[in-house]
């Protein structure tokens, strides 16, 4: 037995002796640089591309086969443009387990490789030869077995190590110009093999024009794959990238965490996941952070424990700061997502916000259903100053139909709106052209379908105030309805607003009346115009157009009506000016005075139409009743352009003598420095015909009587004589 074992080792010995002899030979006698003509014409026939192989082949047959090439270039299709250049490319193959069927890789190394590819303008690629099956249909049928071979048994592979160092890779289309490209790829790995944990780095910069991307990225991480099991992972990945993308400058975007998926079963795992990113727009920069701490998912169904995300903003004027929290629950089947008890907090921070500092929190739920392509959401708590509860729906995303219901505590819109400068507007700096009134744009609301409606406790817009707000919306195909009914200035309102946008220049209506309503402090709130006191009624129906405020204004047409009970004109006292025309002189004309903040006109009633026509607003049948004055008026009121041309008659009883007399009185400019001229001229012109035509009816009265006395005697005298 011994003897046979001897024999047997001698035997394998000879064996590998032998082997080693032959691969020994085959190394020293074979030379594959003698087939270089060879195989360069054979891919020129076959792909019509020149094929360079200007560096030496070198072959290696134990204990690995390998082959080693260098300085390898390759032309584009039927031309001698270059298309792919290798400067070395070395794989190596252990010789033993291939016995096995069991590949083990040495090494796969490449560097200095370079390949172009390109989109003609035809649609057609420079690789579509190199890719493209070289058999004909009749051929392939031909080539086809007429019965399946028995199933192979797999083939395992091992690898010891991947090295890619200096590799271009760059894209071009033709016709739109675009150009991109993958410059100075660098991969490393350790050993690839079923279920062996490999370690992976990775670093490459990216360049393009449409849009324009210049990155430099790098990846690290452990990669584990088993093919058999379909089972997939990555531990420990670092991302990183840097530079300037899609307009953003500085950008800087780092990731990490772990990562898993096993096919077979259809799970998929994340933990640790968190994602930072930074970067500057123009002049405005940005940063953004997202932690997932984990997630469980399978075919069906994935959940999110808790999502987190902060982001900040930073304008040249003001800042942004968003947190949100919320846990996910999906649905991948059925397409839906839930966020069950999300959690959003804003705050924002600027010099013309209010208090230089506005924060919000709300929570809530939202639920997204993409088969039904529906989206609901359901918010309550503080949001920029007011505290919220909201429900809100949308259905079909390609046609929105949006349904809400909100109810709000208070709302002062000013706080947001754009200041006003005080005082008088500053002298145009020389040379300088006013900067244009920024037109507003409405397009949007053609394509709005909403139906809902809004409840406000207190509200201000344009310094007006108002309270127990309600508002129903409903727009479709630009046509905006919009009833409302609130309490303001001691009384209510209903009215009607509309907007139509779907002509290019909106449309806008209002019309209602405003019941009980104290005048005073609505018309100094809404157009800074205190003159006047009392409470009543005002009716409005009004129409107007323009894609500006001040093309609004003196677009505006309808009329408007005024009836007013006991109040006040204010900065002018008519009574005192009646009750000083007794000290006028005989040369006195016409006075100009401004509004007194000291003196009113007090009346019982107060009455006005007004017709709108082009921002003008004209009345003809002003009414004043007060204390032994009667006013009456007509003019103009110019909405447009914030001025009045307004002429009033006061008529007074117990002048001189005991008549009546009538002091005209223009009030004329724009609202900020109205001037008052009274006109006493025609006062005493007035006055002093009353008296003549008094004195003239004295006389008359007086010869009337004398002649009718003298008459008498007359007629006395002649009786007499006729009866002697």
């Amino acid at each position: 037995m011994k003897k046979i074992l001897k024999y047997i080792l001698f035997a394998l010995g000879g064996v590998v002796l032998l082997l080693a002899a032959a691969v020994t030979y085959i190394l020293l006698t074979f030379d594959p640089n003698a087939y270089k003509p060879q195989i360069i014409k054979a891919v020129k026939d076959s792909k019509q591309r020149d094929l360079k192989l200007e560096g030496d082949i070198k072959l290696a047959l134990f204990p690995s086969i390998g082959v080693s090439l260098s300085k390898i270039s390759l032309s584009e299709h039927k031309s001698e443009r270059e298309f792919a250049v290798v400067d070395t490319a070395r794989v190596s193959v252990k010789l033993l387990p291939l016995l096995s069927k069991h590949v083990v890789v040495d090494e796969v190394a490449l560097n200095g490789v370079k390949v172009t590819l390109i989109k003609h303008k035809d649609g057609t690629l420079n690789i579509d030869d190199l890719v493209a099956s070289g058999a004909a249909p009749e051929e392939k049928k031909a080539a086809e077995p007429a019965k399946p071979a028995a199933a192979a048994a797999p083939v395992a592979f091992d690898i010891s190590a991947v090295s890619v160092d200096k590799t271009t890779l760059s894209y071009s289309d033709e016709g739109s110009g675009a150009k991109y490209s993958v410059q100075d790829l660098h991969v490393k790995t350790g050993r690839i093999a079923n279920g062996v944990p490999s370690k992976a780095e990775l670093s490459v910069t990216i360049k393009g024009n449409q849009p324009k991307v210049d990155l430099i990225a790098q990846f690290k991480g452990t990669v584990t794959f088993d093919l058999e099991k379909k089972k997939y992972r990555v531990e420990g990945m670092d991302f990183q990238a840097k530079g300037n993308a899609a307009g953003i400058s500085n950008l800087n975007l780092a990731a990490s965490g772990d990562a898993g998926a096993d096919l077979a079963a259809q799970q998929f795992d994340v933990k640790k996941f968190a994602v930072n990113v930074s970067g500057a727009q123009d002049k405005n920069t940005f940063e953004a952070a997202l932690s997932l701490p984990g997630m469980e998912s399978n075919a069906k169904t994935f959940k999110i424990s808790d999502l987190s995300l902060d982001a900040a903003m930073k304008q040249p004027e003001q800042a942004f700061k968003v947190k949100l929290n919320t846990p996910v629950e999906g649905n991948l089947e059925s397409q839906q997502f839930d966020l069950p008890r999300l959690k959003l907090a804003l705050n924002a921070t600027g010099d013309k916000l209010p208090n230089k500092s506005v924060s919000s929190e709300l929570g809530g739920a939202v639920r997204l259903d993409l088969k039904k392509q529906a989206l609901a959401v359901k918010l309550e708590g503080g949001l920029l100053q007011s505290q919220i509860k909201a429900d809100a729906s949308v259905n079909s995303f390609e046609h929105p139909a949006i349904r809400f219901k909100a109810d709000i505590d208070q709302f002062d819109a000013d706080l947001y709106l754009p200041k006003k400068a005080e005082g008088a507007a500053p002298a145009q700096e020389k040379g300088k052209a006013a900067e244009p009134e920024q037109p507003f744009d409405l397009s949007g609301l053609r394509s709005l379908d909403i139906d809902g409606s809004l409840t406000l406790g207190a509200l201000k817009v344009v310094n007006i105030k108002a309270s127990k707000l309600r508002v129903d919306v409903k727009a479709k195909g630009g046509q905006v309805s919009v009833p409302l009914s609130l309490n303001l200035y001691d009384g209510s309102a209903r009215l009607n607003a509309s907007i139509n946008a779907a002509p290019a220049t909106p449309v806008f209506a209002v019309n209602g009346n405003l019941t009980g309503v104290n005048a005073g402090p609505l018309a100094k709130d809404a157009a800074n115009l205190d003159i006047i006191e009392g409470k009543g009624n005002i009716a409005l129906n009004l129409a107007t157009q323009g894609n500006r405020v001040s093309l609004l204004k003196k677009g505006l047409n309808g009329t408007a009506g005024v009836n007013l009970g006991e109040g006040a004109i204010k900065g002018v006292n008519l009574q005192k000016l009646v009750q000083g025309i007794q000290s006028l002189g005989k040369n006195t004309k016409m006075e100009t005075m401004g509004l007194s903040k000291d003196e009113k006109t007090v009346f019982s009633e107060f009455h006005a139409n007004f017709k709108v026509t082009n921002g003008v607003a004209h009345n003809d049948d002003l009414s004043i009743k007060a204390p032994t004055l009667h006013v009456t008026g007509n003019g103009d009121i110019d909405i447009g352009n914030d001025s009045l041309n307004y002429t009033t008659k006061v008529t007074f009883s117990k002048t001189e003598g005991g008549g009546s007399g009538t002091l005209p009185v223009y009030l004329s400019g724009p609202f900020t420095d109205l001037k008052i001229k009274v006109d006493y001229a025609a006062l005493i012109a007035g006055v002093a015909k009353q008296k003549i035509e008094a004195k003239k009816e004295e006389v008359k009265s007086k010869v009337q009587e004398e002649t009718k006395a003298k008459a008498k005697e007359e007629l006395k005298k002649g009786l007499k004589g006729l009866f002697k």
